[in-house]
């Protein structure tokens, strides 16, 4: 159970919406347990992507096929974007720190820090959701640097077309070798002298009847 790499774009732009969504339930009910499943999700999300995530397999499986369905429909020529795994990895692990800071300071009574944060994580997830900007990407990029970490998708369909060109169909050898017979049968039916020869009558039967 990995971190995908590359990530489909329309997915994580799709789990930015849920996060959002719990993040407003909790800064309207201001419940710690709300904060739960919020918290979970970022821990399940950084460790192996949609894998142990309900909101990451929801969407997976259900929502992105059919927002891609929709979208290939007004443009058949749509494709989701591809970008690297690291990047969100990293972005999923600061939604991990900044939920487990704010579940921390609701259980020490520090409740409008644990609201602060949440507020903060919100905008962040807003941002990622609506305008595909994840500053989480941003500070990976920052801090270790990434050529490419905005969209990969023509490079994959790049190299999967020169994978598909440097493996022409190739014809099994029985299949390609011209069809060789055994040599009794490859060769001329050769009857034997006495059937080969013509039938000679003896002149006794060959003369004309005299009377």
């Amino acid at each position: 159970m990995r971190f995908p790499d590359p990530v489909n774009e329309t997915s994580a732009r799709l789990v930015a919406v849920g996060v959002v969504l719990q993040a407003l339930v909790f800064l309207a009910v201001r419940e710690w347990w709300v904060l739960a499943p919020l918290t979970y999700g970022f821990l399940a999300r950084a460790a192996t992507g949609p894998t142990l995530s309900p909101l990451g397999q929801l969407v997976t499986r259900m929502v992105t096929p059919s927002v891609e369905a929709l979208a290939r429909r007004r443009d058949p020529a749509f494709h989701s974007r591809q970008v690297p795994g690291p990047p969100k990895r990293f972005a999923q692990s600061i939604g991990l720190v900044v939920t487990g800071a704010a579940s921390i300071a609701w259980a020490l009574g520090a409740t409008n820090v644990a609201v602060l944060a949440i507020a903060l994580l919100a905008v962040a997830a807003t941002l990622e959701a609506a305008f595909a900007v994840c500053l989480g990407c941003i500070a990976y990029g920052a801090i270790w640097g990434c050529a490419d970490c905005d969209d990969i998708s023509e490079r994959l369909r790049r190299a999967m077309a020169e994978a598909r060109q440097e493996a022409p169909d190739l014809i099994p050898a029985e299949a390609a070798a011209p069809t060789v017979l055994p040599a009794e049968a490859a060769a001329p039916t050769v009857l034997p002298a006495e059937a080969a020869a013509p039938t000679v009558l003896p002149a006794e039967a060959a003369a004309p009847a005299m009377r």
